[in-house]
């Protein structure tokens, strides 16, 4: 067993342009939802020459993270990290594969600066000027749950809070016809080993071999929880914004990741 603390949670999705925004509409399932597009983020944090280079999906990892750390009390540069994604820059990695039927086979050293999977984190370090410990990471589907695992070890074993984010773009063309993400999302969590005047919800974690996992009980979100692996973290979040007990299956491999969820306030 696991036990960690939220002190402060980040989101992004179409009609969801922040955590506060969607509190509403993960609290009822009546609320009603319309997928307004995102525009493009401006990362606050990073610097004018790295903001330049990142691409859409450093941006959206800044967009939950920069959510999140705005609401906590904890340094972003105090914090370890963990970095979660199915499939890391589905648009670097097209351009790339494109370059590369190409005669002359010329790769951009920007494009190819972009398509290693830490990139996001290594952003992030830059910009907060944290020399924490920092995990990137890949499970395809079930990335959310091994994120979140992996952040909550990271905060019990190495005592540290630990800012987790989960996130992943819509492929382009032909990617998407293999890879089928209808949207993009990102969350973002801080996590604490210990109870904070800010905590928002406990967390109690283990590994478990039921796979009765857990749907969003509005069917909008429901719709969406399919469409982007990070939105699997869904059913977590309305159960955090409902500010009661629950326990809440999400999917891992052959078996779940099985979340308590308590409310601090």
């Amino acid at each position: 067993m696991l036990k960690v603390y939220i002190e402060a949670i980040g989101l992004s999705a179409p009609g969801m342009h922040s955590w506060a925004d969607a509190q509403p509409l993960f609290r009822d399932a009546a609320a009603p939802y319309e997928a307004t597009p995102l525009e493009k983020y401006k990362p606050e944090r990073l610097p004018a020459n790295e903001r330049r280079r990142a691409t859409d999906l450093v941006r959206l990892a800044f967009r939950v993270c920069e959510d999140a750390t705005a609401q906590s009390q904890i340094p972003a540069a105090d914090c370890a990290t963990v970095f979660a994604s199915s499939g890391g820059d589905y648009p670097i990695v097209d351009q790339i594969c494109r370059s590369l039927t190409e005669s002359e086979k010329l790769v951009s050293p920007t494009q190819f600066h972009n398509s290693v999977h830490n990139s996001a984190a290594g952003y992030w370090s830059i910009a907060v000027g944290s020399r924490e410990a920092s995990t990137s990471l890949s499970s395809y589907d079930d990335s959310f749950s091994l994120g979140l695992l992996e952040a909550a070890l990271l905060v019990t074993e190495a005592n540290k809070p630990c800012l987790f984010t989960c996130y992943d773009l819509k492929p382009p063309p032909p990617l998407s016809f293999k890879r089928l993400i209808t949207f993009e999302c990102g969350i973002a969590m801080v996590l604490t080993n210990t109870l904070t005047t800010q905590s928002c919800a406990a967390l109690t974690i283990h590994v478990s071999h039921n796979t009765d996992i857990h749907r969003c009980q509005h069917p909008d979100l429901e719709k969406l929880r399919l469409g982007n692996p990070a939105a699997r973290g869904f059913p977590l979040l309305e159960a955090i914004s409902r500010s009661r007990p629950a326990r809440i299956l999400l999917p891992m491999g052959a078996g779940s990741l099985s979340i308590e969820v308590s409310s601090c306030c």
